[in-house]
């Protein structure tokens, strides 16, 4: 990922990283679930 990755592209990569467990603890798990919700919800605006 680079600076240019749509929220479409981030949002993919976050959902694949949630998928497969690919967090640091529960703690970073959460966090990553809060921005994946957070990105859908601007997406939809």
């Amino acid at each position: 990922m680079n600076k240019h990755t749509t929220a479409e592209k981030l949002l993919i990569e976050l959902e694949q990283r949630i998928e497969q467990n690919r967090a640091k603890d529960a703690v970073h798990k959460i966090k990553m679930m809060t921005a994946r919700d957070m990105i859908k919800e601007l997406i939809s605006k």
